[in-house]
């Protein structure tokens, strides 16, 4: 749990670990277009919840299994974002992982579209508004970690963001 002084309060906010994958292989990264739930409509990478007591590299590989049917072979932690909102008593610590080996063939599921863009023209403005800020770093092999305010779920209305890069995550 994460407390957190505002003013005179004293705000208790549960902190989530969640997982985000891309796979990059230069010059191409794979992303999906969320079809449900969190982010629904926007490209991201792939991730989500751990289930309980798995690790958040086991929790990495199998929402990739479960959202494009691939086996993760290589991967590498590249960063953690916290993401917080106004309007959630949750915060996400979000894990994020560089894939560069995989095996099988991306497939769409019920719930992620995948598909291949060049770097050149990853579609930031279909995106979280954070992304712009974090992935170049990402596809430049550094490592890194940030915090972020957004002022609800639903928008992608970004308020604060602090970014830096670390030798180790």
């Amino acid at each position: 749990m994460l407390i957190q002084k505002q003013g005179e309060l004293i705000i208790n906010k549960m902190v989530i670990q969640l997982t985000l994958c891309l796979i990059y292989q230069h010059p191409k990264i794979l992303l999906g277009l969320k079809k449900r739930g969190f982010g629904e409509g926007r490209w991201n990478g792939f991730g989500g919840k751990l289930n309980d007591g798995e690790t958040i590299e086991d929790a990495a590989k199998r929402e990739v299994e479960e959202e494009i049917r691939v086996s993760v072979k290589e991967m590498e932690k590249k960063g953690i974002i916290t993401f917080e909102f106004q309007d959630s008593q949750e915060t996400l610590e979000v894990h994020i992982f560089h894939i560069s080996e995989f095996k099988g063939e991306p497939t769409e599921s019920e719930e992620m579209k995948p598909q291949w863009f060049n770097v050149d023209e990853i579609p930031f403005e279909e995106m979280w508004s954070d992304d712009k800020h974090w992935v170049p770093l990402f596809l430049e092999g550094k490592k890194f970690k940030g915090t972020l305010l957004f002022d609800n779920e639903k928008s992608n209305n970004m308020l604060n963001l602090e970014l830096v890069e670390v030798d180790e995550i």
